[in-house]
């Protein structure tokens, strides 16, 4: 199985979304060896926001592009690759002011190319074309929000991954990391637990 890992967290190794991530790549080493990993760290390395240079050179020929247009657009193509290659793709984000952070909006951003990850049918209807993805989103979370109307985040990536082609999603989240230690520890158990369910059964699957 080839995994891609997406982390988001300006945090670095005090992320408790990167913890959930390490956590998670540790039991899918130990569980298929023969595996692939591949981290993207986008506080490290982040995507350059989607303004009107990367509109312009996402729609132009690609005969006409300028030497800064053709970086532009390598780069897209090089993030749709990775997430096309991978056969589970990882998640990690925490949120921030009630949402993802602004670096993954614009990963997203650079994934959606109209006739690359979607396109629309001759009735109007949009077609994902990143499909045959086990996606699992890591969220790391000061509150609780999880299944409320408070949760704002969760929806709006359901809906994107779906336009992507991206249906089959799991969703981990540890609750509770701003509201005391015990509420910070239960809230990281419980999500490490299910990702211990969540990791084991598939490589199993795939063993079998």
């Amino acid at each position: 199985m080839k995994t891609l890992v997406v982390l988001c967290s300006i945090l670095g190794d005090r992320s408790n979304s990167r913890h959930l991530a390490d956590h998670l790549i540790a039991r899918t080493k130990a569980n298929d060896p023969t595996g692939t990993i591949t981290v993207r760290d986008l506080a490290i390395n982040p995507v350059p926001y989607f303004d009107g240079d990367t509109v312009g050179a996402l729609f132009s020929p690609a005969e006409s592009r300028t030497p800064a247009q053709q970086d532009i657009v390598a780069l897209s193509d090089a993030l749709i690759a990775e997430l096309q290659a991978a056969d589970r793709v990882v998640f990690a984000l925490p949120v921030y002011n009630f949402n993802m952070p602004a670096q993954f909006k614009s990963y997203l951003d650079h994934l959606a190319r109209a006739g690359v990850t979607f396109r629309y049918t001759p009735e109007g209807v949009p077609e994902g074309l990143v499909k045959g993805k086990q996606v699992v989103v890591l969220i790391a979370r000061g509150g609780k929000a999880e299944g409320t109307p408070g949760d704002t985040m969760t929806p709006y990536l359901t809906q994107m991954f779906a336009f992507l082609g991206m249906t089959d999603v799991t969703y981990v989240a540890a609750e509770g990391l701003a509201m005391g230690e015990l509420a910070a520890a239960e809230g990281m158990a419980l999500a490490r637990g299910r990702i211990d369910e969540l990791v084991a059964p598939v490589e199993a699957a795939l063993a079998a």
